[in-house]
C-alpha cells in the first residue's frame, strides 16, 4: 500500500455510488481519485428515492438534512385506465413502501450535488475523461485513461452504473451479468400543460403504461414510456432514430395523452432509452479491482433502491476496507455483508414497481383491485428489505498528517 495514506484508490464514476464511496475511504485514511466520463457533475434527472438503511447512512455523511430539505412532497398517485379514466388513487408512499416523514425522495441532480460538495475538497475529481485499460501487477494496478494519461493505483472499484466500463475490463462482456427483465423504457421532461401540481398519473394497458410526473409546481414534468419488449439489439439502444420508430410503432394506436408524450420524447434534446435490467456477478471483485452500486448489483428502476443499494454498499465496502489491511479479506468481507441485502432489494421486482406493469388483461384488472384497496393515507411501516441491513458503526476517523487537496 502506499505510504503516504491507507492506500491510493482509483473510483470510477461520480454519480452516487462513487462520491459516497470516495467520502467514506478518505475519512478512513485513503487517498482516492475519481474518474467520471461526463464534464461535470451531472444535474438533472428522475427523482429517486433513499429509503432505510440509505437514510442512516445519509445521516453519517452529515448530509440528510440537506436532503430532508430537497424531500420532494408528492400527494398522490393517480392510476388511469387506457381511455383515461381513474382506476385508483393512492399515497405514493403505499406505492412504493416507504415510510412517511423517514424515507426521502429527492431529484436525482440535487443528491449528486450534495455528493459531490461532500467531498469535492478532499478528493482528486477528474472530468471528462475514463478508464481505457486496466493492468494489474503485485502491487497495484496500472490504469490508462481515455485521454491518454497513465496512472498506478493500489485499487480500483468501479462505480461506473448498469452499462460499466470498468465491470467490463476486469470481469468481460456485460452479457454475462445482466438480467433483462422483459420491459425497456424512456424518460424526458416536457412541459407542464396538463396541469399536475405535487402528483404522478400512471396509465396504463396491457404490457404499456406511461406516467406524469409533476415535482411541486415547476413548468416541466418528467414524462416516462416503458413496456413490454422482446429483449433489444445493441443498435436499437444505441441509435436514436430506432429508438424513436420502436416507440412510435408500441404506442402508436394508444390515446389519452400518449402521442403527446411520445412527441415529447421524439424532440427531446437528451431523451433517456434503456432496457430494464438487473446485474447478477457470482462475485464482486476480483484481484485488485471491486465494484459498488449498480456496477455491480443493479437493483432496476422497478425497486426504486438503486440509490438506496448504491448509498449501503459504498458505505459497506469502505468499512471493510477501513477493518482489514488486505485488500482480498478486505473484498470478501464487504460482499458477505453485504450480498444477502442486495439480493432482497433485487428480489422487490416481484412486489414493488414491476407489479405496476402487468402484461395481460386480467393481470391489471387484479392490480387496480389490490391499489383499490390501498389507503390514501402514508403508511406507518416499510418494506422490510429496506431496513434488512443493520450497518456497523462507523469507525474512527484516520489521523493523517498530511492531506493532498486536488480540483479540477
Amino acid at each position: 500500500m502506499n505510504t503516504g495514506s491507507r492506500g491510493t484508490v482509483l473510483v470510477s464514476g461520480a454519480s452516487i455510488a462513487g462520491p459516497a464511496l470516495a467520502f467514506w475511504l478518505h475519512k478512513y485514511g485513503f487517498t482516492v481519485t475519481a474518474v467520471e466520463k461526463s464534464a461535470g457533475v451531472r444535474d438533472g434527472g428522475y427523482p429517486i428515492d433513499v429509503r432505510g438503511t440509505a437514510v442512516a447512512v445519509a445521516h453519517g455523511m452529515g448530509i440528510l438534512p440537506q436532503l430532508q430539505q430537497a424531500h420532494i412532497d408528492t400527494r398522490r398517485v393517480t392510476f388511469l385506465n387506457a381511455d383515461g379514466s381513474r382506476a385508483a388513487v393512492v399515497h405514493p408512499q403505499a406505492v412504493v413502501g416507504g415510510i412517511d416523514g423517514h424515507d426521502l425522495e429527492i431529484p436525482r441532480g440535487t443528491l449528486t450535488n450534495v455528493l459531490y460538495a461532500a467531498v469535492r475538497n478532499n478528493v482528486e475529481f477528474v472530468f471528462d475523461d475514463s478508464i481505457d485499460a486496466l493492468t494489474e501487477h503485485d502491487h497495484g494496478v496500472d490504469v490508462t485513461f481515455r485521454s491518454g494519461a497513465q496512472r498506478s493505483f493500489d485499487l480500483v472499484v468501479g462505480a461506473d452504473g448498469l452499462h460499466s466500463r470498468t465491470r467490463a475490463l476486469a470481469f468481460g462482456p456485460e452479457q454475462h451479468y445482466l438480467r433483462y427483465l422483459g420491459y425497456c423504457f424512456s424518460i424526458c421532461a416536457m412541459p407542464n400543460t396538463f396541469g399536475l401540481s405535487h402528483e404522478a398519473l400512471i396509465w396504463n394497458t396491457p404490457g404499456r403504461a406511461a406516467a406524469l410526473y409533476a415535482v411541486g409546481d415547476g413548468s416541466d414534468v418528467h414524462a416516462l414510456l416503458t413496456f413490454a419488449h422482446s429483449e433489444p439489439s445493441h443498435e436499437v439502444l444505441r441509435a436514436a432514430d430506432t429508438r424513436r420508430e420502436l416507440i412510435s410503432t408500441v404506442f402508436g394506436d394508444d390515446g389519452w395523452k400518449i402521442p403527446t408524450i411520445v412527441d415529447a420524447m421524439h424532440h427531446a434534446p437528451d431523451p433517456f432509452f434503456d432496457t430494464v435490467s438487473q446485474i447478477h456477478m457470482p462475485q464482486w471483485s476480483s484481484g485488485r479491482v471491486a465494484l459498488v452500486g449498480d456496477a455491480a448489483y443493479a437493483p432496476s428502476f422497478l425497486t426504486g433502491q438503486g440509490s438506496s443499494l448504491a448509498l449501503v454498499g459504498a458505505y459497506m465496502l469502505a468499512d471493510s476496507l477501513a477493518a482489514h489491511d488486505d485488500h482480498t479479506t478486505a473484498f470478501t468481507a464487504y460482499e458477505r455483508a453485504s450480498r444477502g441485502f442486495v439480493d432482497l432489494n433485487q428480489a422487490q421486482i416481484s412486489t414493488g414497481e414491476a407489479a405496476l406493469i402487468p402484461t395481460t388483461a386480467d393481470a391489471l384488472e387484479a392490480r387496480n383491485h389490490r391499489l383499490r384497496s390501498l389507503t390514501t393515507s402514508p403508511p406507518t411501516t416499510g418494506r422490510p428489505a429496506h431496513t434488512a441491513l443493520t450497518l456497523p458503526d462507523p469507525r474512527p476517523a484516520a489521523v493523517r498528517s498530511e492531506i493532498a487537496v486536488h480540483r479540477k
